[in-house]
């Protein structure tokens, strides 16, 4: 019997003794090369340092805002519905100057073959016919889009005037202000939008224009009131607040310099998308007959209720024109808001 081992190869097929002296060989190499390795030397690293806060100070620091509109570019849905809200500020901004007629003027083309039953189509000089009192369909509607964005642009800033004040103040103080603000917005935020709307129209002893501005800015009221009383109680234990407040800084130059402004940046993009909101709420208290009543100024929830759904049997042109204004409106202040947030929104930054 032979007691000797076969000398088995290992991974690194070499036996293990073999491995030993090979390792024991190549040491001296390395600490020789280590040895006469030139040392890095600490102006090296400075001097990359610098080349690169060089590189980065000549390209320039990029703000909030501009990282903010530049995801907002990038955005193809964003981008459709700022062209949809551009294309709408321009006609009612230049609606004196796109109308073809005036309208609140009677035609006598149109209303030769005017009856109950009759509402004459499109025909030379109006693209869109006649309305059901002889007035140019298309103009109205041109017109209509002013309307429109004055009563939705004033109710919202009324509404954020308003909101951002209470939120405000509730964030800012807390304890017992906090808690009865909040317990009124609850009231408000648990009643639905329209019905309250329509119980604030209702108390006027006369509606009007200016009746759908208060009612539909009242409802928003409760909405930046809690968003913003929101980001003013996360501003309240943010880093440069406690600094402030530590060095002996007043409460109102705290609320004003430090907190308010870094508040509003959700409360404007919220602006945005309650502008849509607010002229689908004109647009409804006006079908339903309590908004303006005077027939002689064109608004496209006027035309729906009052023309469109009246004489939809004899003339349905008359209800899906307004109706497809409001909509791709809504829709372009929506989209455009929904984008607006997502790039201010530090979670979704790429």
């Amino acid at each position: 019997m032979c007691d000797e081992r076969p000398d088995h190869p290992t991974r690194g097929g070499r036996p293990p003794r073999r491995r030993r002296r090979a390792r024991h060989r190549q040491a001296p190499r390395r600490r020789d090369r280590a040895r006469h390795r030139p040392a890095r030397r600490p102006e090296e690293g400075k001097a990359k340092l610098d080349a690169l806060a060089q590189a980065s100070a000549d390209q320039g620091g990029v703000s909030l805002v501009r990282d903010a509109f530049r995801r907002l570019r990038r955005n193809p849905v964003a981008m459709f519905g700022a062209a949809i809200v551009a294309v709408f500020v321009l006609v009612a901004v230049f609606a004196p100057l796109l109308a073809p007629h005036d309208p609140a003027q009677r035609f006598d083309e149109l209303t030769k073959n005017l009856t109950v039953d009759n509402i004459p189509g499109a025909s030379d000089g109006f693209p869109l016919g006649s309305d059901p009192l002889g007035r140019d369909f298309l103009s109205r509607l041109i017109h209509g889009s002013r309307q429109t964005l004055f009563v939705g642009v004033l109710a919202t800033l009324i509404g954020l005037g308003l909101g951002a004040l209470i939120g405000a103040v509730a964030g800012a103080f807390g304890g017992w202000v906090d808690n009865i603000l909040m317990r009124v917005t609850d009231v408000m935020l648990a009643l639905p939008a329209l019905l309250l709307a329509i119980s604030l129209v209702a108390m006027a002893s006369r509606s009007s224009q200016w009746t759908v501005i208060l009612a539909v800015a009242i409802v928003n009221v409760p909405i930046f009131a809690r968003l913003l009383r929101g980001s003013m109680l996360a501003q309240r234990e943010s880093d440069h607040v406690l600094a402030a407040r530590a060095l002996g800084v007043k409460q109102r130059s705290i609320v004003l310099r430090h907190m308010l402004p870094n508040a509003m940046t959700a409360v404007i993009v919220q602006a945005t998308l309650t502008l849509s909101t607010a002229i689908l709420e004109a647009a409804s208290l006006s079908f339903l007959g309590l908004g303006d009543a005077d027939i002689n100024r064109a608004e496209w929830g006027l035309m729906l209720g009052v023309d469109g759904v009246r004489y939809f049997e004899v003339r349905p042109e008359l209800a899906y024109y307004p109706a497809l204004a409001i909509i791709v409106v809504a829709l372009g202040f929506t989209l455009l808001g929904e984008g607006m947030r997502e790039a201010i929104d530090p979670k979704n930054r790429r």
